[in-house]
């Protein structure tokens, strides 16, 4: 999710443990340390890949939040002498505050390492956009509640306690829309007897009442749209081509296999000036994903392994209204028929 969410996340659950007992502080400790696990972007990781790859990795996972939280309890009641008291809550308030920053990560479609060193698969239950207002205001107003001079603690607590209950609640109201839309795709791609290999839904920007779809199919690939109001012979899909046979002569390449496996099949792979470019094709949508590498050069004989060089075609907010017409008229199609070079 956004740093705002992570940081109003971290902020709330910090003053939900020990806001009673410490009031601001608990606060500030919850953003500072919703914030910290993802400051492994800084990490020098060795390639555009790896850091593709290995971000939401070990600063993600639950053991490693679990054995790190003593420590940063420890250095927590050295700044903060004379609460030794409260150093069971203190440790609740560090393991939760990282555990729930890598939590609704994976409710995101990237992927989250939860359970690193164990495994490396990357979670993703793909249910939330990564940035929804309706899930970040509720938190932020509870948190501003805890500042607020005229506000007393025991109200704060209270409102910040319900905040935190809405957002949660709005969390499993996606799970539940996601099996809706599921089912409508699911019904809409029967109907045109197309045979899916892979299939995955994610939420459109800054919403849960239309979601985007994609379907593996031979050699083809189906982006789709689905409101929750949309029946499902108005559901809208389009077909696309995909060359995997550029790959054969570089198939064995680690980054190659590390993206392949990262995305979990989901990707394409097309030529672009002579380069072959592999997509991610969770992100974004047709003409538009954010994480495309040049995996591979073509020459005269054949194609060699390229710098997988990355590069983002992010799809633009100025046509955000069109989203939100789509929601609610199925003749407002988002489908892209070509791209624009």
């Amino acid at each position: 999710m956004d740093s705002l969410t992570q940081v109003v996340l971290g902020s709330a659950v910090g003053y939900a443990v020990l806001g009673n007992k410490i009031g601001r502080k608990a606060v500030l400790w919850g953003a500072a340390l919703g914030t910290l696990p993802d400051l492994d972007v800084f990490l020098p990781y060795g390639g555009p890949v790896e850091s593709f790859t290995y971000h939401r990795g070990f600063s993600h996972s639950f053991f490693i939040h679990l054995l790190i939280s003593p420590l940063i309890v420890w250095l927590i009641l050295k700044i903060h002498t004379g609460m030794q008291t409260y150093k069971m809550r203190w440790f609740w308030l560090v393991f939760l505050c990282l555990s729930t920053h890598a939590l609704l990560d994976s409710f995101t479609v990237y992927g989250t390492q939860l359970m690193w060193p164990f495994t490396e698969h990357p979670f993703a239950l793909s249910n939330m956009f990564i940035i929804d207002p309706l899930y970040t205001l509720p938190l932020l107003l509870g948190v501003v509640c805890t500042f607020l001079p005229k506000v007393s603690s025991s109200t704060a607590y209270k409102i910040n306690s319900i905040a935190l209950g809405l957002s949660s609640l709005y969390l499993c109201s996606s799970l539940i829309l996601k099996v809706i839309i599921d089912d409508k795709a699911q019904t809409a791609l029967s109907a045109q007897n197309i045979a899916v290999d892979q299939y995955i839904s994610t939420p459109a920007p800054l919403t849960t009442l239309l979601w985007r779809f994609v379907a593996m199919s031979d050699g083809q690939y189906y982006e789709g749209y689905a409101s929750v109001f949309d029946k499902p012979s108005e559901v809208t899909l389009h077909a696309y081509n995909t060359t995997p046979a550029l790959l054969n002569d570089i198939k064995n390449e680690w980054g190659v296999k590390r993206l392949q496996w990262f995305t979990k099949g989901f990707y394409s792979v097309h030529e672009q000036q002579n380069n072959v470019v592999l997509s991610d094709l969770r992100m974004g949508m047709e003409c538009q994903y954010v994480f495309n590498f040049k995996v591979g050069k073509i020459n005269s004989n054949g194609v060699s392994v390229a710098s997988f060089e990355k590069f983002s075609q992010r799809p633009s907010f100025n046509d955000i209204d069109k989203i939100w017409d789509r929601i609610w008229q199925p003749s407002n199609s988002l489908i892209k028929n070509t791209c624009d070079n």
